[in-house]
C-alpha cells in the first residue's frame, strides 16, 4: 500500500474514534463515509495489484524463446570438429 493510502485509512479511523468521542450524531456520518473511502482504497490497491500481475505475465510471455531457424551455413559452423 502506498503511504498516502495509510495516511487516509489513519484519518478515517480518527474519524470514526473521534464521532464515537464526542457521542454525537457523527456517528451516523462518519461509519458510512469511512467504510466507503477505505473500501474504495481496497479496491484500488486489489486492481493496482492484479494489473501488476497481469503486467509481469505479459512479460514473461514476450521473453519466451522460439524456435532458432539454422541454415546450412550456421549449422557447419555450429559442428565442432
Amino acid at each position: 500500500m502506498s503511504p498516502f493510502s495509510f495516511i487516509l485509512i489513519a484519518f478515517m479511523l480518527g474519524l470514526v474514534a473521534m464521532s464515537f468521542a464526542f457521542a454525537g450524531g457523527a456517528v451516523i456520518v462518519a461509519l458510512p463515509l469511512a467504510a466507503l473511502v477505505i473500501g474504495a482504497i481496497g479496491v484500488l490497491e486489489f486492481r493496482k495489484r492484479i494489473k501488476q500481475k497481469r503486467t509481469m505475465q505479459d512479460f514473461r510471455d514476450q521473453a519466451k524463446t522460439s524456435e532458432v531457424d539454422f541454415d546450412e551455413r550456421d549449422r557447419q559452423t555450429l559442428v565442432s570438429e
